[in-house]
């Protein structure tokens, strides 16, 4: 008797959303798993994560790098699912091929669904965050697992190996991502110089959509892409289309790096303001 009322409570209670993100760790605060963190917490979810490599980083750019041994990203993998779960994952920097393998077919154990995979290749200030044999496997082994694939315009020219100059260009390159890997594709252009930025979503069932904010003035833009994934995997987390992910994620974005804007904190690439609805 003790026991069923123990589980009628435990019945009752509230859930978390519960959000798994997969990826480096910076040193700064702005990208990486402390913006997932911020972002998730912001989007009304419980973090959680998987370190894959310890960066030394600032606003004005990456100075180190020292990858997690590959055993450790499994131990780590094994206990957050084993016992806490996810309703969404989102991975960010993998940095090694190993690292990749390991995170797939954990993946595909535990049968996680919602997976948001922002290829994370080359940093805001230009420093390349990944070994070049991992493409591949990320590729071939996580792409497929995906419901929603983030590129950003340098990120999708090496997925495809060409240059994406024009709107059409990245209208076909999101739809060529996606037809390599079975899954949506949000093709972010952000690098575009433009005072309009448009963000391309193409759905193999549904086709093209397209998001246009204004350009913001502003050079407090690292973590942007970090922040999109992680807000983008508690929205489909919570529930919600990719369509509609998208289109709560990017307001979410917009509002963090407006607020952001108003703030200066190192001498380079300041962050977003993540808890800019809590002032």
């Amino acid at each position: 008797m003790k026991r069923n009322k123990q589980n009628n409570r435990m019945n009752d209670m509230k859930k978390y959303c519960k959000i798994l993100s997969i990826a480096g760790s910076d040193s700064g605060g702005g990208a990486g798993i402390q913006a997932d963190i911020k972002a998730i917490s912001a989007c009304g979810c419980y973090a959680m994560t998987v370190i894959t490599a310890i960066t030394a980083q600032n606003t004005l750019g990456v100075s180190a790098i020292h990858p997690i041994p590959a055993d450790i990203v499994r131990e780590q993998m094994t206990a957050v699912l084993s016992d806490i779960g996810a309703d969404a994952v989102k991975t960010g920097m993998l940095y090694s091929a190993e690292i990749v393998e390991i995170i797939a077919g954990s993946l595909k154990e535990n049968g996680v669904a919602n997976l948001v995979v922002d290829p994370v290749m080359v940093s805001t200030s230009g420093s390349r965050l990944i070994e070049d044999e991992t493409l591949s496997s990320l590729i071939n082994s996580l792409f497929p697992l995906a419901s929603l694939i983030t590129p950003n315009i340098p990120e999708a020219e090496i997925i495809l190996g060409s240059e994406l100059k024009t709107r059409s260009d990245l209208s076909q390159a999101a739809k060529e991502i996606s037809g390599i890997s079975g899954s949506a594709t949000l093709l972010k252009g952000g690098h575009f110089e433009d005072r309009e930025i448009v963000d391309i979503l193409y759905e193999p069932s549904s086709g093209f959509s397209y998001y246009t904010t204004e350009y913001i003035d502003t050079q407090n833009t690292h973590g942007t892409g970090c922040t999109l994934s992680a807000a983008l995997a508690s929205y489909l987390g919570k529930g919600k289309t990719v369509r509609e992910a998208v289109e709560a994620a990017k307001k979410y974005l917009d509002g963090a790096v407006r607020a952001g804007a108003e703030y200066q904190l190192g001498h380079g690439r300041g962050p977003l303001h993540h808890l800019y609805e809590f002032e």
